[in-house]
């Protein structure tokens, strides 16, 4: 069963200028409340390269971008979502070179997709190795997305 969020709808920031009378309404996502316990133990057990990630993430160090970790979305998590820039993030171990975990794979990045959601993917070895690029690889996405959109639809 899918739910929508149990995040209420709010409204984004007015642009600058402070102009109230324009307010847009956020999209609502849906997710399985089912998967919330699945996704706290998830929380609770990340991935070495999850922490490593996170550290960089968390707290709004990322031009100041909001991001969740293990992030119930329809009928999957995604790694790390941004609601704001409708970003979510994968840090893919080992296991993802499976055939079997790559179709999943592609069908979860289609779905998310779908909800307006762009994936970015990087490996374990991609997160321990260089992270200074991937770094580079989110920032050049989110420098895009701001050059694309306005401040309110920030």
């Amino acid at each position: 069963m899918i739910k929508q969020s149990k995040h209420l709808p709010v409204f984004d920031r007015p642009p600058q200028g402070g102009n109230l009378n324009f307010m847009k309404k956020r999209k609502i996502i849906p997710y399985n409340p089912k998967l919330t316990e699945y996704a706290r133990q998830h929380r609770n057990n990340s991935t070495k390269s999850e922490i490593l990630l996170w550290q960089k993430l968390k707290r709004k160090q990322m031009y100041g971008y909001d991001f969740h970790r293990q992030k119930p979305i329809d009928n999957y998590i995604l790694d790390f979502f941004c609601y704001e820039l409708m970003l979510g993030i994968e840090a893919d171990g080992y296991s993802h070179q499976l055939i079997e975990v790559q179709q999943k794979d592609t069908r979860k990045e289609k779905r998310m997709n779908q909800l307006g959601i762009t994936v970015l993917r990087f490996t374990d070895q991609q997160i321990f190795n260089d992270m200074f690029n991937v770094l580079l690889v989110i920032e050049d996405f989110i420098q895009k997305h701001e050059a694309n959109n306005s401040p309110h639809e920030k």
